[in-house]
């Protein structure tokens, strides 16, 4: 099958033509028949399946007739990178179209916004918490709503926005079409789905299962350890993109500077960030200024860069589904792809997991020459806060993105209690034939494959 035989209109064609698409993914194989038949679908997919690509080609087809500037379609999403990155693809797909997108979210100004909104657009990429602000003040309306998306619900339930979401589809026609994606399936976001879809066609598409593209090594090391290994491991490993996650958004900033310190070109993207400082990092990633970008989950949703060639878990995930979540940035549009993960003592019980799931073994190495053995000095680890002192300044009221901790004032932030875990993603088993590091053969691989060029100490 290929995109042709769904006759979409010669103005989305073009672009589809123009971005290089031929063959529908699976997702998008399966979803955009029922959804040109104005049916309500809920997709099971993960990110990197093109999803995005499969509710919005059918909505610029239904939306292509009639009057321009009239609300038409809403799309939810959880976090602004992903929202722009829906908005990015809207306007490259409807570029023929003359249909307008905009996004809302929080962290800017409402000004700018109002503004979009009274100019008139046809869809409206909105994250929760902005959106309710704007519901309340009566600065939009939905009495031409024709489609609802919601786009990751699992992450909009892990970030603490389910009470947002019921509300605001309080606010929406009965009468709609409603597409409603996941990556995963707990029992709130499955009641949920539920509630809001009428006979809806059900698409799973490999939620769980890691990409045969990718290939996975363990390297087993002492939690004070892992910035020197890291370091060791970028400069014997030839890397085009490289994508590191942190659990936490304080140990993304330092590992940032570390990296910027020893001479890689890196950013960091976490939620102590300005929107526009956030943009600028993921703008650097996509365009080849920034090599290396460091990121924890919930900031690096809206990451999609097909030319990443390793991603590295600095830290593991809580879940496997978190981990199939980050190493699936990776190892697409026909590329091959490496995840690697630095594990410490703590990390074996989700070791054994990834191991068991995935159904493999993985390789696990040592890297030639490190010194294992280094004592540990001064703080448990070396990202550690001190203890802070209750008589000291009070800390801010206002929201961190991504921080559990945090009050929700201000909008489109993680909300307290909201029991959130993190998520990520997959690999191909590691065997013979893999290359060993370029300072001679791992201990795992005593034969030795030849040597790797190494990557430059110094700034490029």
């Amino acid at each position: 099958m290929t995109f042709s035989d769904y006759k979409f209109s010669p103005e989305i064609m073009t672009q589809i033509e123009a971005q290089g698409y031929t063959t529908p993914t699976p997702i998008q194989e399966q979803a955009i028949p029922s959804v040109l038949a104005g049916k309500d679908v809920m997709g099971l997919a993960q990110t990197g399946t093109g999803k995005t690509a499969a509710f919005v080609l059918p909505m610029l087809q239904r939306f292509l007739p009639g009057e321009r500037g009239k609300l038409r379609g809403l799309i939810i999403a959880p976090t602004r990178e992903l929202a722009e990155q829906i908005h990015d693809a809207i306007g490259e797909l409807g570029k023929l179209t003359g249909l307008r997108s905009a996004t809302i979210y929080g962290g800017v100004s409402m000004g700018g916004q109002l503004a979009k909104l009274r100019r008139g657009v046809d869809i409206l990429v909105a994250c929760p918490g902005r959106l309710l602000d704007h519901i309340r003040q009566g600065t939009i309306r939905f009495n031409t709503l024709e489609v609802l998306v919601l786009d990751e619900a699992d992450h909009m339930f892990d970030m603490g926005f389910l009470p947002n979401i019921r509300e605001i589809l309080k606010h929406v026609p009965t009468q709609r079409q409603t597409l409603f994606f996941s990556a995963t399936m707990p029992p709130d976001i499955r009641k949920l789905a539920h509630a809001i879809l009428k006979s809806p066609v059900t698409i799973e598409v490999g939620h769980t299962e890691a990409k045969d593209s990718i290939s996975h090594t363990f390297f087993p090391v002492k939690s004070h350890l892992k910035t020197d290994l890291l370091m060791a491991i970028l400069k014997r490993t030839a890397t085009g993109a490289v994508l590191i996650f942190t659990r936490t958004k304080h140990r993304a900033k330092g590992l940032d500077e570390k990296l910027q310190k020893a001479g890689y070109r890196a950013a960091s993207l976490q939620g102590n960030l300005s929107q526009n400082k956030r943009q600028e990092a993921l703008n650097g990633f996509r365009d080849g200024k920034y090599d290396i970008m460091v990121a924890t989950d919930i900031a690096a949703r809206g990451i999609d860069v097909s030319k990443v060639s390793h991603v590295i878990n600095y830290d593991l995930p809580d879940t496997f589904e978190a981990y199939t979540h980050r190493i699936g940035r990776t190892g697409r549009a026909a590329r091959t792809g490496d995840a690697y993960s630095l594990v410490s003592p703590e990390d074996f019980e989700m070791r054994d997991i990834i191991r068991r799931k995935l159904g493999s073994d993985i390789a696990t190495q040592e890297l030639e020459g490190f010194n294992y053995a280094q004592e540990k000095v001064g703080r448990t680890h070396e990202f550690a806060r001190a203890p802070r002192d209750p008589r000291s300044v009070p800390r801010s009221n206002g929201a961190s993105y991504g921080d559990p901790t945090k009050s929700n004032r201000g909008g489109d932030r993680r909300q307290p209690g909201s029991g959130a875990t993190q998520r990520q993603e997959p690999t191909r088993g590691a065997g013979p034939g893999k290359p060993s590091w370029g300072g001679g053969s791992s201990k795992s691989n005593p034969s030795g494959y030849g040597p790797r060029p190494t990557r430059p100490s110094s700034p490029r």
